[in-house]
C-alpha cells in the first residue's frame, strides 16, 4: 500500500445495526468503507467505484444508503471510532448536498441517530461536529415545501433553534436555518421568527423589544426581518445581497425610526461594563491556574452588533458617528492574555466611518490615537487614503479638510440658554465649561435646564470632550509631520489653519519656514497680528504663492534656534509641541565610521510593553516578543519613512531570565541593539540620511529608552529587578544625559532662579542639587532619581501623577509634555522643606 495510504481497517460489527436500511446496504458500506480506508489522500470521493455506483441509483436507493450510514455513524460514535466516523460523515453530507427521497419519519430517525430526539434536547445539546445538519435542515425545508411538517418535526425544530440561540459559529448557523424553516413553515403570512441569546444586556434589549412589538403594525415584519439579517453578519463586511437587503428593510421600517432604535442599542454598548470573571483551574497533581476572561458580549450578539453597525452606517448623523468612535475604541482596548476586547465589532465601527466622508475621516483620526494595534492603524490609515483618492487629494490633505473646528472662535464657544449663557474654552490642551447668569459665574450646570434642555446638554457634553480629542490628535499629527517636510500652500494653510476654529490654536504658536517662489526662506511666527522672525521683527505676510514648513531646529543654526526660545519666553508664549525647544540629532563620528548603523541608543534594557506601547503612539511596527516562539520574526522596530523613500529600523531582543514573562508568555524585558535605515530592505550610509529625518527618528528612539527604561524607575531595584542588569540600572538613573535630559537642562536652568526653589538649588553636571534641612540631594536630570549626601545614598520617592500635585502648574514652561521636568521640580519643592515631610517610607529612609 502507498505510504499516502491510510493503514487502519475497520471493524465489520460496526455495520450490524437492525435498520432495515442498515441490513440491506450492509455490502454497499463495506464496500464503500474499504474503499475509502485504502485511498489516497489526495484522490476525491467521486472517483471511488462504489460511491460511484451509488450515486448512478436513483433517490430512494441514496436515500436508504443515507439513513444506513447515519445507523452506522452513531454506532461508530458509540465505540469511539473516530476516523470511521468521519469518513462516513463525509458520504453522508455528500450525499445530502443531493436530491433524495426521504419522508419526515425517515428524518426523524436521522435526527434520532445523532441524539436529537425532542426530549434530549430539552436537556442539552450533543456533540453535533460529525453531523451534517444544515444539509439536512436545507433537505427538510424542500419537504416542508412540498409538505407541512408535523408536530413533532416542529417541536424539535423549535428545540434545536433554541439551544443554538447564542451560539457561535456553525451553531449559529444552524440557529438562522431552524428561524427560516419555522418562519417557511408558519406560512407567508406569519411574522418573521428571530431569538436573541439573553446573556448580555444586547441581547436582553433585543428579546425585549421583539416582545414590545404591535403585531397588527405593519411595520413589524419588517423589524423582525432586519433582526434576522443582522444575525447573518458574519463576515467581515456586508456582501452587495447583504447590503441590498438592509436597505430594503431600513426603508420599509422608515430611515429615521431606525436611526433612532439603533442610536440606543450602540450607547448600550458603549456602556456595558467590561467585566473580569476570575477562574482557578486545578490540575490533578493539586496545584492550580489562575486565569480571568473577560465578559462584554456574546459572540453571537456580537455579529447582530456588526448587522446594527452595517445598517446604520448609511444613516449616520453626528450623534452615531460619535458613538462609533466611542465604541470602536471601546472594542480594541487591549485585554490581558487575549487581545483586542471585540475587534470584528471595532472593524465594523472603522468600515462604518470610513463610510461617512470627512466626519468620519475626523472621528477615524480621533480613534487612531487610541488603538495600540498595528494592523488596525494600518486599516485605518487606509481608509484614510481610500477617501482622499475620492476627493484627488493626499492623506494629510483630507485630515486636514476633516478637523472639525466645533463652532469655536479665538479658542471660544458661546452658546445662549434663555437667562443662561455657557462658554466652552479650549486652551492648552484642555475643554472647560463654564455657566453664566446675568453675568455671574455658576458652579455647575443649571438645575432648570437639565430636565428642559436634556438633549442640547448631551451635544454640549459631547463638543467638550471631541473637542480636547480632537485637539490631542491633532497636535500628535503635527508632531509626527516634522519628518515628512510638507509644504502647504498659502491658500490651503490659511483656510485650513489659521482661519480654523480649533487648527488656529496649534498653528498660531508653531513657528513656520515661509517658502518664496524665489527659492528664498524666511522663518516665521505669527504674533502680535503680525508674522514675526526670531528678534520680534515683521517680516512680509505670506503671499498666495508662498508655501509653508513646519520649522525645526535642525535646519537653523544655533544662535536662531536660542533667539526663538528667548522670544518665545520673553512673550510667555507656550508651544503646542516642543518646538523651538525640540532636541536636535546629529551625525556623530561613531556614526560616520560604523557607516550604516548606530550604536548610540543601544545596551539599554527596556519594559517590553512600554516600549511597544510608545512605539504604536509615535506610528512605529513593533510585536511583542514572546517565549513561545523566541520572536525571532519580531525583532525589529520599524517606522516607515515615505517622503524619503526609507524604514528607519531599531533592533532589539528579547532578555531571557526564568520567569520574567507574563502569563501569555510575553517576555517583560528587550536589550536594545542598534538602529538603521534601510530602502528596498538594502542598508543606506547614515550620510545619505536627511538631518531632518536622521534627527526624529533618534529622537522617537531617544523617547522610548528615556521612559521605557528600567533606570526611569524607582522602585526597580528595590522590587528586586534583575540582579544580573543592577549595574545597568545604577549607570544610567545617575550617568550622562540624554539629548532629552540636556534640553531640560537648559530649560531647568533658566526656570530655577526664578523660582522658591532657586534660593536652595542649584544646576550642578547632571543633577538638580537641593539644600534641605536634613540633607543635601541630588535629582538627576535624565530619570529625576535621586542621591542623598553624603556618601550619595540612594533615596526612593514616587512621584503622583497628578501634575497639580508636582507642583509645575504655577510655572511657565515654553512646551508642553516634559513629565519628567514636573517631577524634578515637585521632588526638589518636597527636599527643600524636607523637615515637613510626613511620608513614613521617605522618613524612614532620611534616618539612616
Amino acid at each position: 500500500m502507498p505510504a499516502t495510504s491510510k493503514e487502519e481497517t475497520f471493524r465489520p460489527e460496526i455495520l450490524n445495526d437492525a435498520s432495515p436500511e442498515a441490513v440491506e446496504m450492509k455490502p454497499v458500506l463495506a464496500e464503500l468503507l474499504s474503499q475509502l480506508r485504502a485511498k489516497n489522500y489526495g484522490t476525491k470521493l467521486s472517483e471511488l467505484p462504489a460511491y460511484q455506483a451509488i450515486r448512478a441509483q436513483d433517490a430512494a436507493y441514496q436515500g436508504r444508503v443515507a439513513l444506513a450510514l447515519a445507523a452506522t455513524i452513531n454506532r461508530a460514535e458509540s465505540e469511539h471510532s473516530n476516523p470511521l466516523r468521519w469518513e462516513m460523515g463525509e458520504v453522508l453530507a455528500a450525499l445530502l448536498r443531493t436530491s433524495l427521497t426521504l419522508t419526515e419519519a425517515d428524518y426523524l430517525r436521522l435526527f434520532t441517530c445523532y441524539g436529537l430526539a425532542s426530549a434530549s434536547l430539552e436537556k442539552s445539546l450533543p456533540n453535533l461536529f460529525a453531523f451534517p445538519l444544515n444539509l439536512i435542515l436545507s433537505q427538510l425545508a424542500k419537504l416542508a415545501k412540498r409538505t407541512p411538517l408535523g408536530e413533532s418535526m416542529l417541536t424539535l425544530v423549535r428545540q434545536l433553534r433554541d439551544r443554538t440561540a447564542g451560539q457561535p459559529g456553525d451553531l449559529l448557523k444552524i440557529h438562522l436555518k431552524t428561524q427560516e424553516l419555522l418562519g417557511q413553515a408558519a406560512g407567508d403570512d406569519a411574522l418573521p421568527i428571530v431569538v436573541f441569546a439573553a446573556a448580555d444586556p444586547l441581547g436582553q434589549a433585543l428579546s425585549q423589544f421583539v416582545a414590545s412589538l404591535d403585531r397588527t403594525d405593519a411595520r413589524t415584519a419588517a423589524w423582525l426581518g432586519l433582526l434576522q439579517l443582522w444575525q447573518k453578519a458574519t463576515a467581515g463586511q456586508p456582501t452587495a445581497k447583504l447590503r441590498k437587503e438592509l436597505d430594503a428593510s431600513t426603508a420599509a421600517i422608515g430611515p429615521a425610526a431606525v436611526r433612532e432604535q439603533g442610536r440606543v442599542w450602540l450607547q448600550l454598548l458603549v456602556d456595558t461594563p467590561v467585566a473580569e470573571q476570575p477562574h482557578v483551574h486545578e490540575y490533578g497533581d493539586g496545584t492550580t491556574y489562575n486565569y480571568s476572561t473577560w465578559d462584554f458580549v456574546t459572540e453571537s450578539n456580537a455579529t447582530v452588533a456588526k448587522g446594527l453597525i452595517w445598517t446604520l452606517q448609511p444613516l449616520a448623523n453626528a450623534g452615531v458617528v460619535a458613538l462609533l468612535t466611542t465604541l470602536a475604541a471601546k472594542c480594541f482596548r487591549k485585554i490581558p492574555g487575549k487581545g483586542p476586547l471585540a475587534a470584528g465589532l471595532g472593524n465594523a465601527c472603522l468600515l462604518a466611518l470610513a463610510q461617512n466622508g470627512l466626519p468620519g475621516v475626523a472621528a477615524l483620526a480621533r480613534v487612531r490615537s487610541k488603538i495600540r494595534q498595528t494592523n488596525t492603524q494600518e486599516t485605518i490609515a487606509r481608509y484614510i487614503a481610500q477617501e482622499s483618492a475620492k476627493l484627488g487629494v493626499s492623506p494629510a490633505e483630507i485630515e486636514d479638510m476633516a478637523a472639525p473646528d466645533f463652532g469655536l472662535e479665538n479658542g471660544q464657544l458661546v452658546e445662549e440658554f434663555g437667562e443662561y449663557t455657557v462658554t466652552l474654552t479650549l486652551a492648552d490642551g484642555k475643554a472647560e465649561v463654564q455657566w453664566h447668569k446675568a453675568g455671574k459665574p455658576l458652579k455647575s450646570v443649571p438645575t432648570a435646564l437639565k430636565a428642559t434642555h436634556t438633549e442640547e446638554l448631551k451635544e454640549l457634553k459631547a463638543a467638550q470632550t471631541q473637542a480636547q480629542q480632537t485637539y490631542t490628535a491633532q497636535r500628535d499629527r503635527l508632531d509626527r509631520s516634522f519628518v515628512d517636510e510638507r509644504r502647504i500652500p498659502w491658500p490651503w494653510f490659511e483656510q485650513y489653519y489659521v482661519r480654523h476654529g480649533l487648527m488656529s490654536l496649534l498653528a498660531r504658536p508653531l513657528i513656520w519656514r515661509l517658502h518664496r517662489p524665489d527659492s528664498t526662506f524666511e522663518d516665521a511666527l505669527y504674533l502680535g497680528e503680525a508674522w514675526r522672525n526670531p528678534r520680534g521683527q515683521p517680516v512680509s505676510a505670506p503671499a498666495a504663492d508662498t508655501q509653508l514648513q513646519l520649522w525645526h531646529p535642525v535646519l537653523a543654526p544655533a544662535a536662531e534656534v536660542l533667539a526663538w526660545r528667548e522670544l518665545l519666553e520673553r512673550n510667555q508664549l507656550r508651544q503646542p509641541l516642543k518646538q523651538a525647544f525640540r532636541e536636535v540629532y546629529l551625525l556623530t563620528p561613531p556614526e560616520e565610521r560604523t557607516a550604516t548603523y548606530s550604536n548610540r541608543m543601544a545596551a539599554h534594557i527596556l519594559k517590553q510593553h512600554q516600549f511597544n506601547s510608545l512605539a504604536k503612539l509615535r506610528g512605529w511596527r513593533y510585536r511583542l516578543l514572546g517565549a513561545y516562539d523566541k520572536g525571532y520574526d519580531s525583532e525589529i522596530a520599524s517606522l516607515p519613512l515615505p517622503a524619503h523613500g526609507l524604514t528607519a529600523e531599531y533592533w532589539v531582543s528579547e532578555v531571557y531570565a526564568d520567569g520574567e514573562w507574563n502569563d501569555t508568555g510575553i517576555y517583560n524585558y528587550v536589550s536594545t541593539d542598534q538602529i538603521r535605515f534601510v530602502r528596498d530592505e538594502a542598508p543606506v550610509p547614515l550620510p545619505e540620511i536627511p538631518p531632518l529625518a536622521f534627527s526624529e527618528v533618534m529622537r522617537d528612539v531617544d523617547l522610548f529608552v528615556g521612559v521605557a527604561s528600567v533606570g526611569n524607575d524607582p522602585q526597580w531595584r528595590d522590587n528586586g529587578g534583575l540582579a544580573q542588569y543592577r549595574n545597568y540600572w545604577e549607570s544610567y538613573s545617575f550617568g550622562d544625559l540624554s539629548e532629552v535630559a540636556k534640553t531640560r537642562k537648559l530649560a531647568l536652568e533658566r526656570l530655577v532662579p526664578r523660582l522658591k526653589i532657586g534660593r536652595v538649588s542649584e544646576i550642578k553636571g547632571n543633577f538638580l542639587v537641593v539644600r534641605g534641612h536634613r540633607h543635601t540631594y541630588k535629582i538627576h536630570l535624565g530619570s529625576g532619581n535621586i542621591l542623598m549626601e553624603p556618601g550619595d545614598q540612594y533615596l526612593c520617592i514616587v512621584p503622583e501623577r497628578s501634575a497639580r500635585t508636582m507642583g509645575a502648574t504655577d510655572v511657565f514652561l515654553p512646551f508642553e509634555g516634559d513629565a519628567v521636568l514636573s517631577i524634578i521640580l515637585s521632588k526638589a519643592q518636597l527636599l527643600m522643606d524636607d523637615d515637613k515631610i510626613t511620608d513614613e517610607t521617605i522618613l524612614r529612609q532620611l534616618a539612616r
